[in-house]
This record gives C-alpha cells, structure tokens and sequence, in this order.
C-alpha cells in the first residue's frame, strides 16, 4: 500500500506526465524538471507504490498493469485537486446565498435602497438581511459571519477590516415647502430662532454636531424634539414648523421638503463600505461589494 505521507502532489503530477509521455525525458520537459530530477521522482513513486510503473522494453518504456490501472484515477484526483483549488465562477443570475447587510437607518436609505433597487433584477435569488449597526458588535459579528457587509464610518471602523470609501455626506437644513422659512437664503439669525428637530441615535440628546459648530461661534439653536430614528423624521417636518440639519442623501428628491444651505459650516461626515477578511475574496460577496459600490456611485 503506497505510502501517503511520502505521496505529494508533485510526485502524482510526475506520475501523470510519466504515464502520458512513458519517456523520462518527454515527461521531464513537459514539468520543466531536469532529467536526473524526473528520475528521483520516478524512483519514489516506485518505492511509494511498490511497482516498478514503467520498464524498459525495446524502444523506451512500458507501463506495468499497476501503472495503467492508476492512470485514470490520478488524473481525476489531479481534476479534482485543480477544481478545489480554483475559485468557483460566480453567476449572479443563478446564485442563491444571503447577505447579511448592517447599517443605520439613514444608510439604509441613503444606500441599501439603491442598492437593492439595483440587486434584484440581476441576482432574483440572492437574499439580503438588514440588520441594526451596533458599533461595538460589529467586530465580533463580522469575525463570526453573522454580519457580512457593514455601511460604517471611518472611525468606527477596526484598522484590520476592508474598507472602501463610499462617499463624503454634507448636511443641509430641511423643512417643509410651505414653511414661512423657505426662502432662498438663511441668515444665522434666522436659523437660531428657528425651531428644531435633531436626531440622536443613542436617545434623548438635544444637542449633535450643529450645537457643537454654533457653539465654536458663541451661538445656540432651540431643538424642540429629539428622535431617535431618521426615518421618522421626513413625516414630522412635512407636518409641522419645525426644520432640522439632515445629511443631504436622507432628505434630497423627497415631496414635500425643501433644502437649505445652512448658515454657518457643519463639519459633514464619511461613509465606508467596511467586511471581514472572512469574505474578502469570495467571488459573490466580491460582486456584492462591487454592484453596492456602483449603485452608491449613481445615486450621488
């Protein structure tokens, strides 16, 4: 019984070629080995499975019934070893899997929705979970294949995860169309006696990063309400007089609003498509990544 631990996979693409050619020096040249060095491995192969594989017969050599009774089945092990190690051709149309997608909820919007809007045509039986972006989870869940794509900043990225920039946001003060405020032009003045609503993910905060910019210029806003969703908030500007600073992707080509150049500069922020190493370079979750790229392209 030959033995496995001295049978690599050199020695059975030697094997290969040997029974192939069944000339040593044929066969040396098609694994560009030198003709000692065939020779070496013709030797092992032999000891490995105790046949002498190929004899000398009046013009070069003959293969021994052990030899031809191998020559089918290493060809297919060699098959099937080349197939293992080439990665699988990747059909969107055909292919069934889930992605698992995190974000918040102005992501969502802003970006899974083009990109699902894009998705669903060309891969009808991919399925995708959108799941709440918890920053101090994410590690674990992208190291544990529960979250596969996350739609992050760079700061709450890990320095260890791919990451590739989405888009710079820039905020935009919002308001209703028929708001007495909606006028070409706002003074700081104007926009600090105005009533506000904010945004605050972890809940229950008054004061983001506007606060933070009129405060560097001795100023101050009145918010009125904070919520902790951005979905919520299109529906409460529509129905009232109160105006809020929104990143421009979540509010723009919305009925009803009307957009705004704030008074002062609000720094804006980055957006970063962010996965694991895990997934990094299976072929669908790279098409993934590149038809979320594209689309997050075409929606700026």
């Amino acid at each position: 019984m030959p033995n496995l631990r001295q049978l690599d996979l050199n020695l059975l693409k030697a094997l290969d070629a040997l029974l192939d050619e069944r000339n040593v020096t044929r066969a040396a040249a098609r694994l560009n080995l030198t003709q000692p060095a065939m020779s070496g491995m013709l030797t092992r192969l032999r000891e490995s499975f105790d046949d002498p594989l190929l004899v000398r017969v009046q013009r070069g050599v003959a293969p021994t019934p052990r030899a031809l009774a191998l020559a089918q089945p290493v060809k297919q092990v060699l098959a099937d070893i080349g197939a293992l190690l080439q990665a699988p051709a990747f059909d969107p149309a055909s292919a069934q899997m889930t992605l698992s997608l995190a974000a918040t909820d102005y992501a969502l919007r802003a970006i899974a929705v083009p990109f699902l809007l894009a998705l669903r045509p060309l891969a009808p039986s991919i399925r995708v979970a959108l799941l709440p972006l918890v920053n101090q989870q994410l590690q674990g869940q992208l190291e544990q294949g529960t979250v596969d794509l996350a739609l992050s900043t760079p700061e709450s990225t890990a320095p260890d995860l791919h990451a590739r920039t989405l888009f710079d946001e820039r905020y935009v003060c919002v308001m209703r169309s028929s708001h007495p405020a909606a006028q070409p032009a706002l003074s700081l003045d104007q926009f600090c006696a105005l009533d506000h609503a904010l945004v605050s993910y972890e809940g229950g905060s008054f004061e983001g990063v506007t606060d933070e910019a009129l405060a560097r210029l001795g100023r101050q806003r009145r918010v009125m309400l904070s919520v902790k969703s951005f979905l919520l908030l299109p529906d409460i500007l529509r129905a009232s007089d109160l105006v809020a600073v929104a990143p421009r992707r979540l509010v723009e080509d919305l009925d009803g609003l009307v957009l705004l150049a704030p008074p002062l500069d609000i720094p804006g922020f980055t957006k970063v498509l962010a996965w694991h190493e895990r997934t990094h370079r299976d072929p669908g979750h790279r098409w993934l990544r590149e038809l979320l790229l594209r689309t997050c392209g075409a929606a700026a």
